[in-house]
């Protein structure tokens, strides 16, 4: 996949100036080889073991010196003029500091997760209950996917997600890059919430497109629910009054619980997807105590 991307980025934005470096977080593939032959002008930083998303980043952006920042996930590719598009944002938004844009499934149909909105106390209490799943469609019920929005206009937004996210360097400088603690998953929300704090306002247009083929980075999906969970515990406990921690882990907990009695009945059931979700959940139940506390500090 990262093959894929960095041919998309050459062959679609060569209009754009940069300077590209891959982190190879000790894959097995031969990615490290291949890359090298196909592109000598990346620079290929290869490590003995997966430091995660937000160390092996961070290291990335101490490797160069350009004014902006461009994160681009591996299993991503840019569409014609994508990351000329988002700089041209950029330079005609310098207030926001961060930017992003659209992102299509395979498919080419929408996968709003390009950007999110802050997660709160309500808009966590309609997940853990199921109204943000059944209202999907209604900004109320479902804020954090900001409802039915389609992601085809310019929006400030809260969270810019890390697969397509340009950031000012001396922002970036300014924060401190990625909180290391969150090993995978959450990095780019505490990223833009700290942005916030010091005034930024995230924006994305509809004019910088990728194709995220979700998933194709990782293996374990299993490995990965338990670290979703554990970077919103994070999140809570890093973002949210001290008042209302509590009762953010109470609800994660809830949650949990909740979607652990009713998908029993679906490992049963013969249905595929039915199977997968229940087992989901029972994992993530079993395994509460290793993500109720959130990540380690770093």
């Amino acid at each position: 996949m990262t093959l894929k991307a960095i041919e998309a980025l050459d062959l679609h934005n060569r209009s754009v100036d940069y300077d590209c470096i891959v982190i190879d977080n000790a894959s097995t593939d031969g990615s490290v080889e291949k890359i090298s032959e196909a592109f000598p002008m990346v620079r290929v930083i290869s490590l003995r073991e997966n430091v995660g998303f937000a160390c092996a980043n961070n290291l990335a952006a101490s490797y160069c010196t350009t004014p902006y920042l461009l994160l681009l996930n591996p299993d991503t590719e840019a569409d014609v003029g994508a990351v000329c598009a988002l700089m041209t944002f950029a330079k005609a938004a310098p207030g926001a500091g961060i930017w992003g844009g659209r992102t299509v499934f395979s498919d080419r149909t929408l996968n709003k997760a390009s950007c999110w909105a802050a997660p709160s106390l309500h808009s966590l209490l309609f997940r853990a209950v199921g109204l943000s799943r059944i209202f999907s469609q209604s900004a109320l019920f479902n804020p954090e996917e900001y409802g039915n929005w389609e992601r085809d206009d310019i929006r400030q937004v809260d969270i810019v997600v890390g697969c397509l996210l340009l950031i000012r360097r001396d922002i970036w400088n300014m924060l401190g890059g990625f909180n290391s603690k969150y090993f995978m998953y959450g990095e780019d929300a505490d990223l833009c919430l700290r942005a916030r704090a010091l005034g930024c306002q995230p924006m994305i247009t509809p004019d910088a497109q990728i194709v995220h083929h979700v998933g194709a980075s990782t293996n374990n999906n299993d490995e990965k629910a338990i670290l979703v969970m554990k970077a919103r515990v994070s999140l809570i406990q890093d973002h949210w009054p001290a008042w209302q921690v509590r009762y953010g882990i109470l609800l994660m907990w809830f949650w949990s619980a909740l979607r652990f009695v009713i998908t029993r009945p679906l490992a049963y059931s013969g249905n595929s997807k039915g199977v997968l979700s229940a087992q989901r959940w029972q994992l993530i139940w079993r395994r509460r105590d290793t993500w109720l506390n959130g990540y380690d500090q770093a």
